[in-house]
C-alpha cells in the first residue's frame, strides 16, 4: 500500500488561487459534504466516485467558500468541510469542456486533474480538483459551515481528527 505522505514535513505549500498545482506537492484542500458521511470518511476513509465532470475521483477544492457549498441539495445545517492533506502528485489541467483527457486523464499516468478558475468548465468559476487516488488525502478535520448574508464561510471545528 502506498503511502503519499512518508516524506511529508508537515508544512503544505499554500498557492494562490489560479495556479497550477505543482507536480509532487502537498496542498490543503476542503471537501464539502453531509455531517454523516463526514464521520464515514473519517472512520473509513474516501471513496472515489464513479463519475463526475472530470470522471471518476474524489473531488476537492483549494476553496474553503465553494466547498461550504456542498453538497448542493443538502440543507446548509447538514453541511460539513472537510480540511484535507492533499499529495497531488502529477496534474493535468483542464480547462475546457470537452477536453480530450477530460475523464481519461488518470489513464495518462496523471493523479490529479485540476481546473483553472474562470475556464467555463465550473459554473460557479472557482477552481476544483479531482484526485484519482483517495490515498492521497488525509483528513486533518472536520469543519462545520456557518453561512453570513447567503455566503459560507467555514469558522469551526466541530470533529478534530
Amino acid at each position: 500500500m502506498a503511502c503519499f505522505f512518508n516524506s511529508f514535513n508537515g508544512d503544505p505549500t499554500t498557492l494562490e488561487y489560479n495556479t497550477k498545482p505543482q507536480n509532487g506537492q502537498v496542498y490543503v484542500m476542503y471537501h464539502g459534504t453531509t455531517k454523516r458521511k463526514a464521520k464515514n470518511i473519517k472512520k473509513y476513509g474516501f471513496q472515489r466516485s464513479s463519475d463526475g465532470m472530470l470522471g471518476p475521483g474524489v473531488y476537492v477544492s483549494r476553496d474553503i467558500h465553494k466547498a461550504s457549498r456542498y453538497p448542493i441539495h443538502s440543507r446548509p445545517e447538514n453541511r460539513a468541510v472537510l480540511e484535507l492533506l492533499v499529495n497531488v502528485g502529477r496534474v493535468k489541467k483542464i480547462d475546457r469542456q470537452d477536453h480530450p483527457l477530460q475523464k481519461i486523464w488518470h489513464n495518462y499516468g496523471y493523479d490529479t486533474a485540476w481546473v483553472p478558475p474562470k475556464c467555463g468548465m465550473v459554473r460557479s468559476g472557482q477552481e476544483e480538483d479531482c484526485v484519482w487516488d483517495p490515498r492521497r488525502i488525509q483528513l486533518t478535520a472536520i469543519l462545520d459551515p456557518v453561512w453570513i448574508h447567503a455566503r459560507a464561510y467555514t469558522v469551526s471545528v466541530y470533529i478534530s481528527v
